[in-house]
């Protein structure tokens, strides 16, 4: 499983070693700025996107916009599982509507069913 996690503040591959998830994850690449994200997502092709919502330039929710927009145009290819996970419900649930597949608070990322996906 290929992860692709913008998040700015904490380290995501430690979060999720720490909670045994080591061997769910073939490769974590994490972006500690929001910066280009289209190019990241294309060049990454991850199985699963994380996006934190507050992080520069662009908010999680702002990422998410750019890349419906680019699928809905045919120019981006939505990675099959995309979770919001802010430090925040809040933002967590705007996310969720606007077609994260979960919302969830980061340091709970280890309870969530897609690491024990085959």
């Amino acid at each position: 499983m290929r992860v692709l996690a913008f998040e700015d503040s904490y380290d995501i591959e430690a979060l999720l070693e720490s909670a045994g998830l080591k061997h769910q994850i073939s490769h974590i690449t994490q972006r500690w700025d929001s910066s280009h994200p289209l190019e990241h997502i294309a060049q990454i092709r991850p199985d699963v996107l994380l996006l934190d919502h507050y992080m520069p330039p662009y908010t999680g929710l702002e990422v998410l916009q750019l890349l419906n927009e680019a699928v809905a145009k045919g120019n981006a290819v939505r990675p099959p599982t995309i979770v919001a996970m802010s430090s925040e419900a809040g933002p967590n649930a705007v996310m969720l509507a606007k077609g994260a597949n979960y919302q969830v608070i980061k340091f709970d990322l280890h309870t969530l069913d897609i690491w024990n996906a085959p």
